[in-house]
């Protein structure tokens, strides 16, 4: 396998992602974009993804990772899921699905999208739509 022309290709990809959603293709958009949209789906915390960006040998301070995900959120391309007032998952599949939580791990994990049901939700206030629903499932392990 040619390692530069897949990573050109991989570049690429990451760069048109971002254009295709109105964000200009910066170093540190890219660097965190080839991180989060390169491969699978992904459950990552900004603290999570400064430390692989920072390994990777990139400088990129916490504050412009925080700040850069809530970019990639509001175009799009990143689901926000709040699990508690201090942890905040963001997931490169934006799809209305719900997800599994190992609790001593702090793992998220997708549940598939035909395995929960939801009956009996409120009218939402006129002028207004229900955009998604988000389950979280907590797991521990059996003794």
């Amino acid at each position: 396998m040619d390692l530069d022309r897949t990573e050109n290709s991989d570049c690429e990809t990451i760069e048109s992602i971002l254009r295709d959603a109105g964000l200009r293709p910066t170093r540190q958009r890219m660097a965190l974009g080839r991180l989060l949209f390169a491969g699978d789906d992904r459950h990552i915390t900004a603290e999570l993804l400064h430390a692989e960006v920072t390994n990777n040998g990139e400088h990129v301070s916490l504050a412009t990772v925080y700040n850069t995900l809530h970019q990639f959120r509001r175009a799009g391309l990143l689901r926000e899921i709040a699990i508690e007032s201090n942890k905040t998952y963001f997931d490169t599949n934006t799809s209305n699905h719900n997800h599994f939580l190992i609790e001593p791990d702090g793992e998220l994990m997708d549940i598939q999208s035909d395995c929960i049901s939801i009956d009996g939700l409120p009218e939402p206030p006129e002028g207004m739509r229900i955009s998604h629903i988000d389950v979280v499932v907590r797991l521990v392990r059996e003794d």
